[in-house]
């Protein structure tokens, strides 16, 4: 039986786990039930951002054009704060919607 080991990013060629033993970079074995427990947990990450909501839906985005002072001022908040500017930004518009609301 031959063996070899996976390097993480690696793609070769097809694998017959019954014939070869497949490490990978962890030192476990890569068998049948290994390889479909990889695959689900693949299929099933979340990418990109996750939702404002904190729910599964899509968050609408929006891109506003400010003049480089307010985006630079908007920085050195959110960098003060430990926050992303991406979060400074969405507080100031969320109070602000607070204060003009009907």
């Amino acid at each position: 039986m031959t063996r070899r080991k996976i390097k993480p990013g690696a793609i070769g060629t097809d694998v017959d786990l019954d014939a070869e033993e497949v490490y990978l970079a962890d030192g476990r074995r890569l068998t049948e039930q290994v390889a479909e427990e990889l695959a689900q947990r693949a299929l099933a990450r979340h990418r990109g951002r996750p939702s404002v909501t904190g729910e599964s839906a899509r968050t609408p985005s929006l891109t506003v054009r400010v003049p480089p002072e307010t985006r630079t001022a908007l920085e050195e908040l959110a960098r003060a704060q430990g926050k992303r500017l991406a979060d400074v930004s969405r507080e100031a518009l969320d109070e602000y919607v607070s204060r003009h609301a009907s």
